[in-house]
């Protein structure tokens, strides 16, 4: 099974691309972040023509997620709706779509864009690490009903200077300070492994290159974008893949898409 995320910077504006991309890689789930669109606007047909189900958490001209997915979803959650730990809390996550999640094929998907918290003094970064706090407790919650994990999305985070291409430049700094790679590691908890890093050690590998200053053409990225699977999962892990190639198109996102390869073929049979 062909698992991917990538977050597109508007869902109307990349749609041409975006079903290009499909029709060359042929995902089976296809994780979207900042769609940028409202529900109802959400150009779902095109999908739909190629045979797969939607499912949509958006808001105008901000954020928003989608899955879009061959096998039905099921259980289909937006937001962090359900998560008991933090219902007191929730109301302050309620007007930013950043969070879908559904079970497919006997693995609950979680697909998220995380706040890029702006500075570590502004209140926006405040935010964030509020925000992984939250996700942390969806996470235990998961791990607390037995279920197989696959979270992936822009995490606006570098888990470490191996991912960024000038980290001393950046140390510190906003998505590469220790304060958001513990929250992030809060999240993760040893339960999840970086699929990435099961197959590359080594630095020169990015998911995101900024509009500004060239990025791309002298290759000055960031992987923030990243999908993590349970342990128990660890086992089917055959690929991870970074396709750089959708971010040399024109008016391309600034993120490219990250692919991983799970055989599923017995899962039922050997985890319930």
């Amino acid at each position: 099974m062909l698992i991917a995320t990538w977050n597109v910077n508007s869902i109307r504006t990349r749609l041409s691309q975006i079903i290009d991309w499909i029709n060359e890689k042929n995902p089976d789930i296809l994780c979207l972040q900042e769609t940028k669109v409202m529900d109802d606007s959400f150009p779902i047909e095109p999908f739909e023509r190629l045979g797969y189900s939607v499912e949509i958490y958006g808001q105008k001209s901000y954020n928003g997620v989608a899955i879009i997915s061959k096998i039905k979803a099921e259980n289909t959650k937006k937001g962090f709706y359900g998560c008991i730990n933090f219902d007191q809390n929730i109301e302050m996550f309620l007007d930013q779509k950043r969070i879908i999640s559904a079970d497919i094929n006997g693995i609950k998907f979680i697909n998220v864009y995380v706040p890029n918290g702006s500075s570590l003094e502004s209140g926006k970064f405040e935010y964030k690490i509020n925000w992984l706090s939250c996700l942390a407790s969806f996470l235990d919650e998961q791990e607390q009903k037995g279920e197989l994990i696959c979270l992936m999305g822009d995490f606006n985070i570098a888990p470490s200077n191996l991912d960024i291409h000038d980290p001393k430049k950046y140390e510190g700094g906003i998505m590469a300070s220790e304060i958001e790679r513990n929250a992030l590691n809060n999240v993760l908890k040893g339960r999840l492994i970086d699929t990435f890093r099961i197959f590359e050690k080594d630095t020169g590998h990015w998911s995101w290159w900024d509009y500004r200053n060239n990025a791309y053409e002298l290759n000055k990225g960031w992987r923030i974008d990243h999908i993590y699977i349970s342990n128990e999962l660890s086992s089917k892990l055959k690929s991870c893949v970074i396709d750089s190639s959708p971010r040399a198109n024109l008016r391309p996102s600034d993120h490219a898409p990250v692919m991983i390869n799970l055989d599923l073929d017995n899962i039922n049979e050997e985890f319930f």
